[in-house]
Formats: C-alpha cells, sequence, structure tokens
C-alpha cells in the first residue's frame, strides 16, 4: 500500500503500576509517521488493519480517563489532528502522537488523553475483532483483569506491515524471554 511508510518502531515497556496491572512482558509499539498525510485517512489506516486481522475497528478520541482492556490488545492510528497521551496509569510515560502515528498497546495497558486538538480524531481495532471489556484501575478488577492478559493470545499479524511487522519481532522476542 502506497501510503504506509517503513518507520522506525520505538518499544516502550510499561510495568505494573499499584491497580494498573500493564504489561510487563509486551513493549506498547509506536510507529512515528508510519502512514502518510493523506486526504481518506481514516478510510485507509481503517482498511490496512483490517487486512491484517485488526477488526471491530471504531473512530473517535482517546478517553480523558485513565483506562485499559484485560481481554484484547488494541491498536491506535491518528487520522486526525494531535494528541498527548499517558500510558500506564497516572505516574506513567507521555508519548506526542501526530497525524500518521499509530500505537499497539498491548492488553493490560492503561492509557488517556491528557490533550489534543479540537480536531483529534484516532481509529482503534483489535486482533481479530477480539472483544475488548473496560478497566479503571479499581482494586476489585486488578485480579481478573491480571489473569484475562495472561490468556490473550498474540496477535498474527502486524497492524500495519502484516508479516513484514516488527510487532512480531518485539512481542515474540518477549514471549519466548519470560
Amino acid at each position: 500500500m502506497e501510503s504506509i511508510i517503513q518507520t522506525q518502531v520505538e518499544q516502550h515497556l510499561i510495568k505494573p503500576d499499584g491497580n494498573f496491572p500493564n504489561n510487563p512482558e509486551l513493549p506498547v509499539l509506536h510507529y512515528r509517521s508510519a502512514f502518510s498525510i493523506e486526504k481518506n485517512l481514516g478510510d485507509m489506516m481503517e482498511k490496512t488493519f483490517r487486512h491484517h486481522h485488526w477488526k471491530n475497528a471504531w473512530r473517535n478520541g482517546i478517553y480523558d480517563y485513565h483506562h485499559y482492556h484485560s481481554t484484547a490488545h488494541e491498536v491506535l492510528g491518528v487520522y486526525m489532528g494531535d494528541c498527548k497521551v499517558q500510558l500506564g496509569g497516572p505516574d506513567g510515560i507521555i508519548l506526542e502522537l501526530i497525524k500518521g502515528d499509530v500505537i499497539v498497546l498491548p492488553a493490560g495497558v492503561a492509557h488517556k488523553n491528557i490533550g489534543s486538538g479540537d480536531d483529534f480524531k484516532c481509529i482503534g481495532a483489535y486482533p481479530k475483532g477480539q472483544d475488548y471489556d473496560m478497566n479503571y484501575g479499581k482494586a476489585e478488577e486488578l485480579e481478573k483483569a491480571v489473569k484475562n492478559i495472561s490468556q490473550v493470545p498474540l496477535p498474527e499479524l502486524d497492524p500495519v506491515y502484516g508479516t513484514e511487522g516488527q510487532l512480531l519481532e518485539y512481542w515474540k522476542v518477549a514471549k519466548v524471554s519470560e
């Protein structure tokens, strides 16, 4: 697909933080400017994700409160505007996302929009259309969430680059070294 750009992937391992389990084994992957900026970027991202079996897509923003999914990995592609997203909970790292960026969140990683332009929009999707749950860092969620996270299978394909993507390399290496 001509609008996809081979880009360096940054990885961020987000360790547990209080009631946020995060994912101490699988790193968050940040693909900077993975897509060229074009008129129908949202459509191109959704088509690419779907082609690589990341489905159950939605379009909106990122919630402005800490939350995570214990039953699914998630890809987020920015197709309009920009956003600062905090990963890992209140003491977590902050990434700046711009139009064309993609991040892949392993199951359990808390995320929150801490500032975005009025025009910010992203598309989210899940490997093989996995069903996702919503968790908010409450103590009573933690035990079940940790169990759920351990049972989420690895994706078969990278959401941006398919079989050529670095997700498979980074995440399989992480799982093998357990």
